[in-house]
């Protein structure tokens, strides 16, 4: 079986680049998220999914 490129050079530009540290990554408040869930689902009355009452288009 035939390879690209040699395996002695595998792993070469990861080994190379800096190591940078991730962001800390804070979630969003839970009431704030359940708020606007229940505003969407239920005050608007909106429909899961992709195919919505409204924004389907009629084929020709």
């Amino acid at each position: 079986m035939a390879t690209h490129g040699s395996l002695t050079k595998a792993g070469k530009v990861r080994g190379q680049t800096p190591k940078v540290e991730g962001r800390k990554r804070t979630g969003t408040n839970a009431s704030v998220r359940n708020k606007s869930n229940f505003k969407k689902r239920f005050a608007l009355s909106r429909v899961p999914g992709q195919n919505k009452p409204g924004q389907r288009r009629r084929r020709r």
